[in-house]
């Protein structure tokens, strides 16, 4: 039977608790300093992903590492520790391996993990560009934003996803700026889009000066920390959260009534699955990573398929395209977890309207 396995760890050290609910009460250090020694693990068995085409079944498999731990220990230990979570997929009969969260930007982002595997390797960020560009979308045409007008940025752009997203959305808006820490490599995207479509771009590492003036942000940066505050954004921005760990801090949605923030790559699976964990979705919801491997096993394309920090408009469309012959689809908004209603939406119109008034009685 056609089959998948993907890698999933916890994004913090609380989250761990979620599979060990004894763990819960343990301070953050001791947990982090016990899952060096813990091997990968199978995690869960899947089951029910089914569409008019195919069916598959598949595991999550655990790499015991957090996000803070990915980052700050050796590249070489945590790669190697990615592999031996690839080698429990492979034990189990997985014929292809999505790499989650952490796991898919560590080091070459997937390259080295697929040539120490003997099975396929994808990162899953090919589909997450596409519905998290599909969200903003339908986020902005609820608030009454053109983009074509918007100003338009994206945090981290230099980053795989971050990069393609401002390659495509560079075909549909006049006002787009690329904001991260390297000027240089911000210039070398700006250059690349003048090429492609003639759109002179604007690049900086002023991440809160970006944000002051935009009215739709989709962050995609690889930063542990927060990022964007509730003093950073504008009345009626759109913020399409990537990220994870998100970029955006929870006092946002506490604080500004006035902006809509949306969490990127949340979709519906076709088909009565179950995943057997709880993280932090609705049933039958995935994240747009996970959803690509899933994809992937129902059109039995067994191929290295999104892998390093290049992705392709190409790549893009074609999982997009495939994504919709299988029945997959944005499963609504969410918000900090939490689905963002019809009523939470005209509430915030009815904010920026009023807001806007009162601005434009001062003037």
């Amino acid at each position: 039977m056609d089959n998948f396995a993907f890698v999933v760890h916890p994004l913090t050290a609380k989250d761990l608790s979620r599979k060990f609910s004894f763990t819960k009460s343990w301070p953050d250090g001791f947990v982090e300093g016990i899952m060096r020694y813990i091997p990968p693990f199978k995690v869960s068995d899947i089951s029910g992903v089914s569409s008019e085409y195919n069916s598959v079944d598949g595991w999550f498999v655990g790499c015991p590492l957090t996000s803070r731990q990915m980052t700050e220990l050796p590249e070489k230990y945590v790669i190697n520790k990615i592999i031996k979570t690839g080698k429990v997929a492979e034990k189990l009969g997985a014929k292809i391996l999505g790499l989650g969260a952490f796991t898919s930007v560590v080091g070459d982002a997937g390259i080295t993990v697929a040539r120490n595997l003997n099975i396929a390797v994808t990162s899953g960020n090919s589909y997450t560009v596409a519905t998290a560009l599909e969200g903003t979308r339908q986020a902005a045409k609820l608030l009454g934003i053109n983009m074509e007008q918007a100003n338009v940025v994206v945090l981290g752009a230099t980053g795989s996803i971050g990069a393609a997203c401002a390659q495509i959305l560079s075909r549909e808006v006049r006002y787009l700026t690329l904001v991260a820490r390297d000027e240089a490599k911000l210039e070398k995207v700006a250059q690349q889009i003048y090429r492609n479509v003639g759109l002179a771009v604007k690049v900086t590492a002023n991440t809160k000066a970006a944000l002051r003036v935009a009215d739709i942000v989709i962050a995609v940066t690889s930063a542990v920390d927060i990022i964007i505050e509730p003093e950073d954004l504008k009345t009626g921005a759109v913020v399409c959260d990537v990220a994870r760990p998100r970029n955006v801090s929870k006092k946002v949605s506490e604080i500004r009534d006035d902006v809509l923030v949306i969490e990127g790559g949340v979709v519906e699976v076709p088909g009565n699955v179950d995943f057997k964990l709880n993280f932090g979705f609705p049933p039958q919801t995935a994240y747009a990573c996970m959803a690509e491997t899933m994809i992937l096993a129902l059109e039995k394309r067994y191929e290295n398929f999104t892998l390093g920090r290049e992705l392709t408009v190409k790549q893009i469309q074609t999982i997009e395209s495939l994504a919709e012959k299988h029945g997959f689809k944005l499963a609504g908004f969410r918000s900090f977890d939490r689905p963002v209603t019809a009523e939470k939406i005209e509430s915030i119109r009815d904010n920026i309207a009023r807001r806007k008034g009162k601005k434009e009685v001062v003037g």
